[in-house]
């Protein structure tokens, strides 16, 4: 049996919090919320698929 290569789907993002400027990673299918680590303020809120980004995506990886 020959098993297939599943393609990567999610993708953890760097973000940047839009009050402290710090930088930290979220994944992108968050399923509770994100808070930055400096300040408590929300980066991420989970919907059920992709999660809803409130800070600068800085960069993606996959």
């Amino acid at each position: 049996m020959v098993k297939a290569s599943r393609e990567t789907r999610s993708k953890f993002l760097k973000v940047k919090c839009p009050d402290c400027e710090n930088e930290q990673l979220v994944f992108e299918k968050a399923t509770s919320v994100v808070e930055c680590t400096v300040c408590g303020r929300v980066l991420a809120e989970p919907t059920g698929g992709k999660a809803v980004i409130k800070a600068d995506i800085v960069a993606t990886f996959e």
